[in-house]
């Protein structure tokens, strides 16, 4: 049984929402509900991620939502974005459950800051790797992006300004034509880029993602059904997750190659392979942007170009990319609103509308275990 997206929603996305994470959670659930013409009573399965503040049957109850035959967790924090719809495909596809809201939600500038870093850590197996950085000041995810694309230039010649700036300018350009982002209105150019500040060296301030406070869901069932509902279904063409040789979460800083991102390549070879596709075939390319450098180092683990020749791709503008302006411009839902933005375009209502799109790449966070979607507009392949 084929699975495919049939709703989407969130809430509003901002620095301070003035409400629980509870809240946020049921406002996105219950959204993507309406959106896809179905009631809670249909929901028999609901999947999130282990930093989610927010447990399945604490929204399932706060939504109205009765029985729920599949629940799951994905960790890795935004490498979870596109396994929690893998989860949710899965359930689907073996009979587990029917229809399965993936969601997630968080007051991630006014409550917890990620972007703090490690403040607190009790001993563990999961955080033996970051002792061994935590003394040399390698505590924000910054620092620790910081250190691949610091070798990143090094290894093919490039400032910066010349490699980070064009993703930084194209994320902005497309929020500030998109109403639902926070950079709305606001563009910047590549001096704007080139003079803001630095948060760690070689990136500065616009090669940072923001820290949202908002909620996003999803909302999977079979194929089947999703041709009932108002909307042309999303299909799922191909769902995968990866883990590189040695992985460890954002600080693999002792692999042969620090200019590449392994458990992304991982990702690549499983969805191409279950899709019937590749690069050339995709219309628009979602991909996570916590930090633009692992842009660059995403398409070309993907294939999209060869090594070191992504800040050209992205200056030549060869793939629309994040035209929902990104977690650089559009708001920082660890990588679930833009899933909602490849639902959009596959249906033809994205505010910067690719004309024609029919194939989408969507990829999660990198640096850590990851995943990555193909989703389509209709059974057929090209």
């Amino acid at each position: 049984m084929r699975a495919a997206i049939a709703g989407i929603g969130a809430t509003d996305f901002s620095k301070d929402s003035g409400r629980s994470e509870l809240r946020l959670a049921v406002e996105a659930v219950r959204a993507a509900l309406d959106d896809a013409g179905l009631t809670p009573d249909d929901v028999d399965g609901m999947v999130t991620f282990t930093m989610d503040t927010n447990p399945e049957i604490t929204v399932a109850r706060a939504c109205g939502i009765g029985e729920l035959s599949f629940f799951s967790r994905v960790h890795y924090g935004g490498g979870a974005a596109c396994a929690t719809v893998q989860q949710a495909a899965l359930a689907v596809a073996t009979g587990a459950a029917e229809v399965v809201v993936c969601y997630r939600a968080f007051n991630e500038r006014s409550g917890r800051r990620f972007g703090s870093g490690v403040r607190h850590r009790e001993p563990s197996a999961e955080g033996v790797a970051l002792g061994w950085v935590m003394p040399f000041g390698l505590l924000t995810p910054a620092s620790w992006v910081a250190m691949a694309a610091q070798r990143y230039l090094h290894t093919y010649g490039l400032t910066p300004e010349e490699a980070f700036g064009p993703v930084a300018v194209t994320a902005r350009r497309y929020a500030a034509a998109n109403p639902a982002a926070y950079f709305h209105g606001r563009p910047i150019t590549l001096a704007d880029h080139a003079a803001s500040r630095w948060i760690a060296e070689p990136l500065r301030l616009l090669d940072c993602c923001q820290e949202t406070d908002g909620g996003q869901a999803i909302v999977v069932t079979s194929l089947e059904r999703a041709r009932d509902l108002p909307h042309t279904p999303a299909v799922i063409a191909a769902a995968a997750q990866g883990a590189g040789r040695g992985q460890e979460q954002m600080t693999s800083f002792y692999a042969g190659d620090l200019t590449g991102l392994p458990e992304a390549a991982v990702v690549a070879r499983q969805l191409w392979r279950t899709a019937g596709c590749g690069p050339a075939d995709i219309d628009v390319g979602i991909l996570y942007d916590h930090f633009t450098p692992f842009v660059l180092l995403q398409l070309e683990e993907y294939g999209f170009c060869g090594r070191g020749e992504a800040a050209g791709f992205v200056a030549e503008e060869r793939l629309p990319l994040n035209t929902h302006g990104g977690q650089l411009g559009e708001a920082y839902l660890h990588g679930m609103n833009g899933i909602a933005e490849a639902v959009r375009q596959l249906r033809g209502t994205s505010v910067n509308q690719v004309p024609g799109a029919e194939r989408v790449l969507v990829t999660a966070g990198t640096g850590v275990p990851t995943s990555g979607l193909v989703l389509t507009a209709g059974d057929d392949a090209r």
